[in-house]
């Protein structure tokens, strides 16, 4: 893993109306790392990726990427966002899905096949999208965001309507994206998962940072010597 602050997320502050959801949040995103976005629903997981995103407006704070200001009308052009819960292209089959996306990033034939098999699409290929289970339209998501060519994937609860043998195969595919130079920051509220795909972790309560590190450092700031995520967590928040 580099060292190099690829993405900084600095004082993010948002308010619906009088409530505040996102509270002076700022951390950074090292180059070619997984870091893990941990938090209970209701934390502001998804309203902090979709910030980062540039999808949903701030009231204040910035985003920087390889140290120069990113508004948000170019996030686009260094992020691409695989939200939770929604089937593009309800009405096409997986695999014209992937055919556009494949001819909009000018992806080869056997690249596309490659990430096929790498998320374990090929039993649905034919399937129309509106009728996959929430497995494999996760499985889709993730392989449409595999075939863009963007330096940061934002993943919300990558792991979500999968078992845990088909959670330990996705982390393996993670790792192996991330390892090929592809910076992951993924949403996710199940601690286990988390402990074992992540390099870092930034610790989300009530809108706020509660604690950014590895896991060694986690518990180093928690008081904890050899707590698991959850330990840490309940400690700092």
């Amino acid at each position: 893993m580099l060292s190099t602050a690829l993405l900084q997320i600095a004082s993010l502050t948002k308010f619906y109306g009088e409530q505040l959801a996102l509270e002076d949040v700022g951390f950074s995103v090292q180059a070619g790392e997984i870091l893990g976005l941990i938090g209970p629903n209701g934390a502001g997981k998804t309203t902090l990726l979709e910030a980062i995103a540039g999808l949903l407006p701030v009231d204040s704070g910035e985003i920087r990427f390889r140290d120069q200001p990113l508004p948000a009308h170019r996030r686009r052009e260094a992020i691409f966002y695989l939200p939770d819960g929604v089937r593009p292209y309800a009405d096409q089959t997986a695999q014209q899905a992937l055919t556009l996306f494949a001819g909009i990033y000018r992806r080869p034939a056997d690249e596309v096949s490659e990430i096929i098999s790498a998320v374990g699409l090929r039993p649905v290929l034919a399937k129309r999208i509106h009728a996959l289970s929430k497995g494999y339209n996760r499985r889709l998501i993730i392989a449409l965001g595999f075939l863009t060519p963007h330096p940061i994937l934002l993943m919300d609860e990558p792991f979500d309507g999968f078992d845990f043998r088909q959670s330990r195969d996705m982390m393996d595919t993670l790792r192996r994206v991330a390892s090929g130079g592809r910076t992951l920051l993924l949403s996710i509220h199940q601690l286990r998962d988390a402990e074992q795909v992540c390099d870092r972790f930034a610790l989300l309560a009530d809108g706020r940072i509660r604690g950014v590190g590895t896991l060694e450092e986690l518990r180093g700031r928690a008081n904890r010597p050899g707590g698991t995520l959850e330990d840490i967590f309940l400690a700092l928040t």
